[in-house]
């Protein structure tokens, strides 16, 4: 399973998602000094679901790095977050 795959699974199994988009920028950042050189290492996504109602921009982030802790302690370098309900999207 790819990397990409664990989080959209992960996500997926632990929230109402209404949209999840995750593009995998690695390529931008091959040979760059931090990067692994994995090809799966730097990510953008763009995630709607109402489970953010009422929670802070902070509170969203945090439960998402919970969510993948485990890929963010390894593969994952960098993760670029956009988190929405609903409404904002």
């Amino acid at each position: 399973m790819t990397v990409a795959q664990k989080i959209e699974e992960k996500l997926r199994a632990a929230l109402n998602v209404h949209e999840l988009v995750l593009d995998n920028v690695s390529h931008h950042h091959a040979g760059h000094a931090s990067s692994p050189g994995t090809g799966e290492s730097h990510f953008n996504l763009r995630l709607v679901s109402p489970d953010f109602e009422g929670k802070s921009r902070i509170e969203r982030q945090k439960l998402v790095y919970q969510l993948l802790a485990e890929e963010l302690q390894g593969p994952i370098h960098a993760l670029s977050l956009k988190i929405l309900t609903p409404a904002e999207a």
